[in-house]
């Protein structure tokens, strides 16, 4: 049975919660505090699978617990459930929890993320793919700069400015990033040559993404995989990044969930450059299969390795503690209908402008799980986002080319 603990120092929000949950006490096993050091004592008493925290409380507020649950208990899955709209405090709760959850939120969606955030957790838990990972012999860390920059954005007044000089202290990372804002993406009319203009005009939370991405790009050694592969792959992870975003904006109206699916599918393939190092003739032996049997990557990877990229790249990001939309975009982008997510979300987005991309725009989609794609709301949509990845990626690039 799972064990879940919620925290809100308003004793009416925790009886509100106690009422909507009933019906599910048969399958969780629920604990309900008023403050952040009543759920540091429940948990030093017995472990929790998941806990859910209100942010602004008096002493210990929820960016402070949850950081201190991600110290002393990082087994557990950490969910901020907050009414809060100010800026800085909600950097701090995407910093420390696997989610965040915006008051009010109804029981619907509670129930589901938790559901989620439970099966992620499960697999992290597979012991097969645990032993796969930890037999390889390389796998690429928590960039440092991305540790400095959310160390910054964590700060009285986040600057662009010391972010950009973190960025310039790397080599390959400003070479990235340098090469996308000057890409015909953005569509500038002018070149920009230092990251940090690059930060300022990119903002924080692509900067945020593109960091983590780039410096996971740059650990590994282009000879072992190939550079053009390594430009590849990059390439395809940007520009569905780009457009995968744009429709999680346009679909829900959600900032966050458009940063989600961009972290998401800038990192969807992560997998696949983990098995080029480590597996690089099994890899190999299954894209060939794949190629000639007309049949999908990740299916014939599961054949011959045990696991897909899909399934690798989500524990890895699983285990430094991304948050669960990003994680999510990783383990399901090419199966979506393998989720329990219910609604549109940054998964949703994603899938859709991998199938997009991966076939140039082409409208027969043939990556495209449309049944699920129909439940979710947005299948009359394609053809606009059709016309959005034209625009971004065809139109405006021969104009740039031509001109």
């Amino acid at each position: 049975m799972m064990r879940i603990m919620f925290v809100d120092d308003e004793p009416n929000i925790l009886s509100g919660l106690r009422r909507i949950l009933r019906p599910l006490r048969e399958e969780w096993d629920m604990v309900f505090v008023e403050s952040g050091q009543q759920a540091l004592e429940s948990l030093d008493e017995a472990p929790f699978d998941i806990i859910v925290s209100d942010m602004k409380m008096p002493g210990m507020d929820g960016a402070q617990l949850l950081s201190e649950i991600q110290h002393r208990f990082p087994e557990s899955i950490r969910i901020a459930l907050s009414g809060e709209t100010d800026s800085h405090m909600i950097y701090r709760c995407v910093q420390h929890a696997h989610q965040y959850l915006s008051k009010p939120c109804d029981a619907d969606t509670l129930v589901a993320t938790v559901k989620r955030a439970y099966a992620l957790k499960n697999l992290m838990k597979d012991e097969q793919l645990r032993k796969l990972v930890s037999n390889l012999s390389s796998l690429p860390s928590l960039p440092a700069q991305y540790e400095s920059i959310m160390q910054e954005l964590q700060s009285e007044d986040p600057s662009l400015l010391k972010i950009g000089e973190i960025i310039e202290s790397d080599v390959a990372m400003s070479a990235k990033i340098l090469q996308l804002v000057n890409s015909a993406f953005f569509g500038l009319v002018r070149h920009v040559s230092s990251p940090i203009e690059a930060s300022k005009f990119l903002g924080l939370d692509v900067i945020k993404s593109l960091v983590l991405t780039t410096g996971v790009f740059s650990q590994f050694d282009e000879s072992s995989i190939g550079e053009a592969r390594l430009q590849a792959i990059w390439s395809h992870a940007s520009q569905v990044g780009i457009l995968a975003k744009q429709i999680a904006v346009q679909q829900t109206t959600h900032k966050l969930l458009g940063d989600y699916a961009l972290m998401g599918a800038l990192l969807a393939d992560v997998g696949k450059l983990v098995f080029a190092v480590n597996l690089g003739e099994e890899l190999a032996r299954a894209e060939k299969i794949a190629a000639d049997e007309h049949r999908s990557d990740w299916e014939v990877e599961r054949e011959l390795i045990g696991h897909s990229h899909m399934d690798v790249g989500a524990f890895l990001l699983g285990l430094w503690g991304l948050p669960n939309p990003v994680v999510e975009c990783v383990a399901f982008h090419h199966v979506p209908a393998e989720c329990v997510e219910e609604d549109f979300s940054p998964l949703t987005a994603v899938h859709i402008a991998h199938a997009i991309v991966s076939v140039d725009g082409h409208e027969d989609l043939p990556g495209l799980d449309r049944e699920y794609i129909g439940k979710m709301g947005a299948a009359e949509r394609l053809p606009e986002w059709l016309k959005l990845y034209e625009k971004l990626f065809i139109t405006d690039v021969e104009a740039a080319v031509n001109g």
